[in-house]
């Protein structure tokens, strides 16, 4: 199996995508840990900030070391040069804010997944053209259910992730999913500013688990 199927598979199976950014690197370790301690296989760390690159190198090294079978990807690349800085570091996977037909071409070409934001048809086609199968649908809470469900039968060969405005309610992330979506990805709403500035790596560990179980009780019903 190729790599870029292999994450594709790994996301869909866990069926959220949680990321966060954090500007201090053992915040940032600390939470890597309680996330995959939840049974998370796949995080999108943030490109978001000064600190990013660095303090992703650190989590690699730390994944490699003490964290077998997670992959780690990097979140808001937004051009070819940012996405091979972390390339070369050794991130898994790429995710991006908006289609970006450079970093996709990349992409296709190496085997890597590559994830871009879209928000209308016409940037699901060019993504889709371009020779990319999973979109991420942003921002979620712009687009909403209703989005999903009307385009979802145009799409038949695509998989999407919405990000942005998915509640960890049973309400929220059922209603995504019975319109379609293979995955749903979270950021402050599952990982919060509160939880980080507290530090309380128990809650982020516990919230995770508790989410990733809803999931998996809705995928298997």
């Amino acid at each position: 199996m190729n790599k870029s199927q292999f994450v594709s598979d790994v996301i869909i199976q866990q069926g959220i995508l949680p990321l966060y950014f954090n500007q201090d690197e053992e915040v940032s370790i600390e939470i890597l840990k309680s996330v995959y301690a939840s049974g998370i296989k796949a995080v999108e760390y943030t490109n978001r900030g000064e600190a990013a690159l660095k303090n992703f190198k650190k989590l690699i090294e730390i994944r490699n070391n003490e964290m077998p079978g997670l992959l780690l990807g990097i979140g808001t690349v937004k051009n070819l040069e940012q996405s091979l800085d972390f390339i070369n570091i050794g991130a898994d996977f790429l995710v991006s804010p908006g289609f970006v037909k450079e970093i996709a071409d990349y992409a296709v070409k190496n085997d890597i997944f590559y994830a871009p934001g879209c928000m209308t048809p016409s940037e699901i086609i060019a993504a889709e053209n371009a020779g990319i199968r999973f979109i991420k649908l942003f921002p979620g809470n712009i687009l909403g259910v209703e989005f999903m469900s009307t385009i979802k039968d145009v799409f038949p060969k695509l998989k999407f992730m919405p990000t942005g405005g998915v509640d960890t309610t049973k309400e929220s992330i059922q209603s995504w999913f019975n319109a379609g979506v293979s995955a749903v990805g979270m950021g402050s709403k599952l990982i919060s500013k509160k939880a980080m500035e507290l530090k309380d790596y128990d809650a982020i560990k516990t919230d995770t688990k508790t989410v990733l179980e809803l999931i998996q009780a809705i995928k298997n019903n």
